[in-house]
Formats: structure tokens, sequence, C-alpha cells
């Protein structure tokens, strides 16, 4: 018999296998876990993810969270198909060269909008942005 966690789990494996072609893929994101409505990815943030001064480029952090939230966005709509419409970010503390965490939750959704929001923490757990989104069911 098919149960929730079954087809979250299929989703989750389909929107990794699509997206290592995108925007996902060039990043270097990886999926990690997903724990009831908590999703977690990763990325080895590399010389190439480092702005000039040798932090993690602020881009880099606000797409990690844009994209760890619009999957716990897509997770909750499986069937339809949702649009990023509002990215809040708010940069902490700067973030290096090294393994970086994403983890993203549902806060709120209605029949046309869904809200979540993001942190991005380095290996110590140290905390570098935060963030929420909204995002438009299409």
């Amino acid at each position: 018999m098919d149960d929730g966690n079954d087809r979250i789990t299929r989703k989750l494996q389909q929107l990794a296998a699509a997206a290592e072609s995108t925007f996902w893929g060039y990043l270097g994101c990886e999926f990690v876990s997903m724990e009831g409505n908590i999703i977690t990815i990763a990325l080895d943030a590399k010389p190439h993810h480092l702005n000039p001064i040798g932090m993690v480029h602020g881009g880099v952090t606000s797409s990690l969270l844009d994209t760890a939230m619009g999957i716990i966005a897509m997770i909750a709509r499986p069937e339809e198909k949702v649009v990023t419409t509002n990215l809040s970010v708010h940069f902490v503390s700067p973030l290096y060269e090294g393994r970086l965490f994403v983890t993203a939750e549902l806060v709120h959704q209605s029949r046309k909008m869904i809200t979540a929001q993001a942190r991005v923490v380095d290996s110590e757990g140290n905390l570098g942005t935060m963030g929420t989104g909204s995002f438009r069911v299409i």
C-alpha cells in the first residue's frame, strides 16, 4: 500500500534526478534528509562559491535558501507547480569554504500560497543566513 512517505520519497527522487542538469547541480547541492516538514540539503562551498573577500557569496546562500524552501513547497503540492514570489534574506554572519547545511520547513499554506523558512549553517552549526519565502501555486 502506498503511503504519504512513499509519495514524498518518490517526489524527492524525481526532483533530485531532474535537478542535476539545472542550477541545483551547477551549485553542487545535494539532498541530505527529510523529516516531517523539514528538509536538509548540503553544499560543499568551494573557492568558486566565494566572494573576493573569501566569504561565501550572498547569492549562493540566497540560492540555497530559495532552493530548500522551494523543495518544501513542491512537496506540499506534488501535483501542482510552485514558483517563488518573495524571498527575504538576513545575512547574520559570514560563512566560509567548507560544508554548509540548509534546513527548510513549511510555515503555512493556503489554496494558492505557501510560506516557508530556512537557515544556512556551517558544519559546526553556526548560523550564517536565514530567510523566509513565499511561493505561489500555479
